[in-house]
């Protein structure tokens, strides 16, 4: 699931606070998959996962919620 700038800016900061730590726990369990030697069913999910994170990261500093 990608998520785009204008779905973050419409979540409330406790929202978005939430979203953060499912897609790091997330990002942790395909991590660890991939560590394993698993082949993950999606192969481009790590990399869609991190860049969710940062986005959503950005949004957040630039509100000031951190």
């Amino acid at each position: 699931m990608v998520l785009k700038a204008k779905e973050i800016r419409a979540f409330a900061p406790e929202e978005r606070k939430e979203k953060l730590d499912e897609l790091k726990r997330e990002l942790m369990h395909e991590r660890g998959v991939a560590a394993m030697g698993g082949s993950p069913p999606s192969p481009g999910k790590i990399r869609q996962l991190r860049t969710s994170i940062a986005r959503l990261l950005t949004i957040m500093r630039e509100e000031g919620e951190q």
